[in-house]
């Protein structure tokens, strides 16, 4: 639910009136029963009516007390994220429970313990029935209050997908993939897995690129190589020069790591596209060619002149 969403002031005060509209009819319509006993269809419908009225004011007094609580909570505070909409929807869903509880109260002249014994032993084999359902809804909530990413923001579920977050609902949350790929995934399943978010705390991230290059060119040499190279990338952050660092040092040749800003995740494959082009330009301009691999010092097998590339912080 964004800022636009908050209920209009106009139907809280619908509310309010349906609300003082019910509780004078509940309240008048006895003593008029009492006051005119000629009228035997009064008094027939007197404690009905009383009912109804009662049950229309709860009702009415849960969509207000909901509407109150959402234009609060949604209101815009400078330095606090939104409140989820799953909160807001949870919160609608148990006053109208206890509106709902209310009535039957009323209208079976039950007192509510006994409808709650009830109810707790229908609820009981339901929740057996669908327990892989309600457990992606108690996962949704556990999102929902801990926020760890919000709608828009770019991220990795470990194991199951990668992409924008299009939708979170009480049982599933949908993401959009680069190849625009809708993808829908149980929040039971989420919650068990690391996510990371691209996103946060901010959308600029840190990312980096290997390679490996001849024991033979001294450090300083390639490390200022590098660094002009891809400081001329357009596509990484602006005003935040790139940074080269030797990782591995051998026989095989020496290990240069660069550090780029990537401005937000769906620039991720552009900065890193021209970042080793300009290098690899470069490198050729003089005639530099790439090492075969590395070797550390422990002597376990690694990967060749370029390694996976993992965000930075």
């Amino acid at each position: 639910m964004t800022k636009d969403e908050r209920p209009p002031v106009g139907a809280l005060w619908r509310s309010a009136a349906a609300v003082l509209a019910a509780l004078a009819i509940a309240t008048l319509i006895e003593p008029l029963a009492l006051r005119h006993p000629d009228l035997s269809a009064l008094q027939l419908w007197a404690q009905p009516l009383r009912n109804a009225g009662l049950s229309v004011a709860c009702f009415a007094g849960a969509k207000l007390a909901h509407g109150l609580a959402a234009r609060r909570l949604l209101r815009r505070r400078k330095g606090r994220r939104a409140v989820p909409k799953v909160l807001l929807d949870l919160l609608w869903f148990v006053l109208l429970a206890v509106a709902t509880l209310a009535s039957l109260s009323l209208f079976f002249r039950q007192d509510l313990s006994g409808i709650l014994t009830g109810s707790g032993l229908v609820l009981a084999v339901l929740g057996f029935a669908i327990r892989n359902a309600v457990a992606d809804v108690f996962s949704g909530l556990a999102m929902g209050i801990e926020a760890p990413f919000r709608i828009g923001d770019w991220v990795r579920i470990e194991t199951l997908a990668e992409g924008r977050v299009q939708e979170i609902g009480w049982r599933t949350t949908r993401l959009v993939t680069r190849d625009s790929t809708y993808v829908i995934l149980p929040n039971s399943q989420i919650s068990s897995r690391r996510i990371t978010n691209f996103s946060a705390p901010r959308q600029e991230y840190r990312d980096h690129a290997e390679l490996t290059l001849p024991v033979d060119l001294p450090v300083a040499q390639a490390g200022q190589l590098i660094a002009e190279a891809a400081t001329a990338a357009r596509a990484i952050s602006a005003g935040k020069p790139p940074e080269v660092q030797v990782t591995h040092f051998g026989p095989a040749g020496i290990t240069y790591r660069v550090k780029y800003w990537v401005p937000q995740h769906d620039r991720e494959q552009a900065c890193r596209n021209e970042v080793l082009s300009l290098i690899d330009a470069a490198l050729r301009e003089q005639g530099i060619r790439l090492s075969a691999g590395r070797m550390p010092w422990d002597g376990a097998e690694v990967p060749g002149p370029a390694g996976p590339s993992q965000p930075q912080g």
